[in-house]
């Protein structure tokens, strides 16, 4: 028992010291622009200091859970369900978990209010359908050895004739769907199923199809939007900004954050049951997991809770005011500056990300090593801050929209998907789907929306969403330009 303690400290601490590693660059930015350009409020100084002591121990929480409880879970599930060699059960069940999972994500209940002329529940149900559809084409792939690359052609051929023909306030929302439904819920549970699943393959391809999954169920909600948008017919995608409450003493300062402390307790536990009921039903007809494991896949599981609460209520309480400020103070200066911290910012906020460090452990085990986390973190870094900046730019001339980025960024990655190594593929879309997490839907949105109020050029709506849309596009088309020379290297040693 003393060692079994012994142990979890030891794993506490560190990821404690890889939280501090991952958030301190940012606090550190942002504490420079306070005292130096960007001059805000004590209160919201304050509350974004809580907010950062709050996203710490969530992070540290929050990554060692899912160590302990959902990547295990998922492993597990894709292992047994695999093993019983039935195509129709694993149909079955790879729908049912994707549509589980996807509805068990947060921000997707975000997006559903931003488009009000479709009904919430519709909406909801039908990116749920298409994660669930796509993840069920995934796993196919997998079984059958369909090209990736070919499939994302395919897809994205489609994605981009319907986002011809849909109205243009929803491409960016379409997109956005993309990133919201495969969250830090989703993204590692999904990860971790792959694995699972080509866990019983013995062929050297086993391990780059394990990243496809995510690749192909970021399409689903992009489409499913997209064809709601034509069914509907809307005039336009609405979307109001979360009020930011001002904050005028310590008093003001603890209900804001017990107002939203509650809100995620709820959230958190209703996007956890579903998964916790999955895997329930599953043990008890397969009896993958013996009872040790059960114990530490529950405690686990209470540590995910713990920490996912506590990092979205610091970062929501905590950080979005701060990112508003700093756009609207940036945007009123020097555009140059604007462009610059805008890169910086994206560069540090990536490494907040919750799921970025179980991404970053993900392909270091599949590839044994060959990948290496700096590698990762550089490429991941450099293509939020291109995003975030890039998104600072199109506002600032008004010839520019989501479209003149999406369509050539996505055509580019879909051509150097034929000449990187197959496992780049996966893991570059993966990466996307990372990249576009809870920091960038909150404290980023937040920079480029306090931005857009003081250009003049810049739409809140399309410059908003299609900023979310940018950081899940930049990541791909830098780690496939990673795998390119990656590749080209290996070719070099080889000779």
């Amino acid at each position: 028992m003393n060692l079994r303690k012994t142990k979890l400290k030891e794993k506490l601490l560190e990821k404690l010291e890889e939280t501090l590693k991952a958030v301190l660059p940012v606090l550190a930015i942002v504490l420079v622009l306070c005292f130096t350009v960007a001059p805000i409020e004590p209160g919201i100084m304050l509350a974004f200091l809580l907010g950062a002591v709050l996203l710490i121990i969530g992070m540290m929480f929050f990554t060692l859970g899912a160590d302990m409880a959902m990547t295990p879970i998922g492993e597990n599930v894709g292992t047994g369900m695999t093993k019983t060699r039935k195509l129709w059960l694993m149909v079955a069940l790879t729908f049912i978990l994707g549509f589980i999972v996807t509805m068990a994500e947060p921000d997707l209940q975000v997006l559903a209010e931003q488009v009000p002329s479709v009904p919430n529940i519709v909406l909801v149900l039908s990116v749920a359908a298409g994660v669930g559809i796509f993840l069920v084409s995934a796993l196919l792939r997998m079984l059958y050895r369909v090209s990736l690359s070919h499939m994302l052609i395919v897809l994205y051929a489609a994605v981009f004739l319907l986002a011809y023909l849909a109205p243009g306030d929803y491409i960016a929302v379409a997109f956005d769907a993309g990133g919201v439904t495969t969250g830090p819920m989703t993204v590692p549970f999904i990860m971790a199923f792959g694995i699972g699943i080509s866990a019983i393959r013995s062929d050297e391809r086993a391990e780059d199809d394990s990243f496809g999954l995510v690749a192909l169920s970021s399409v689903g909600p992009i489409l499913s939007v997209l064809v709601l948008s034509l069914i509907y017919k809307p005039e336009s995608a609405e979307y109001v900004p979360a009020r930011i409450p001002d904050i005028g003493d310590s008093v003001e300062l603890w209900k804001l954050f017990a107002g939203e402390l509650p809100e995620y307790m709820k959230e958190m536990a209703v996007s956890l049951l579903p998964i916790i009921f999955f895997f329930s039903v599953f043990q008890f007809v397969f009896r993958q997991v013996p009872k040790r494991m059960l114990i530490r896949t529950g405690v686990g599981m209470i540590y995910t809770y713990v920490g996912l609460v506590l990092f979205l209520t610091g970062v929501n309480a905590g950080f979005m005011e701060v990112g508003s400020v700093l756009g609207q103070q940036l945007a009123t200066g020097n555009p140059f500056l604007i462009l610059f911290m805008a890169f910086i910012l994206g560069v540090v906020t990536i490494l907040a990300e919750p799921a970025v460090s179980v991404l970053i452990r993900q392909i270091e085990d599949v590839t044994g090593g060959a990948i290496k986390r700096p590698l990762i973190l550089t490429s991941l870094s450099l293509g939020v801050g291109l995003a975030i900046s890039g998104s600072v730019l199109k506002m600032m001339f008004s010839g520019l929209n989501l479209w003149h980025f999406i369509v050539p960024g996505y055509t580019f990655a879909l051509i150097l998907a034929f000449f990187v190594p197959k496992i780049f593929i996966g893991m570059a879309f993966y990466a996307g789907s990372v990249a576009s997490g809870p920091m960038a839907a909150t404290f980023i949105l937040a920079f480029i929306q306090g931005a857009a109020q003081q250009i003049p050029t810049a739409d809140l709506i399309k410059d908003g969403f299609g900023m979310i849309a940018m950081v899940a596009m930049m990541p791909i088309i830098i780690l496939m330009l990673v795998g390119f020379f990656y590749g080209r290297n290996q070719e070099t040693k080889n000779e």
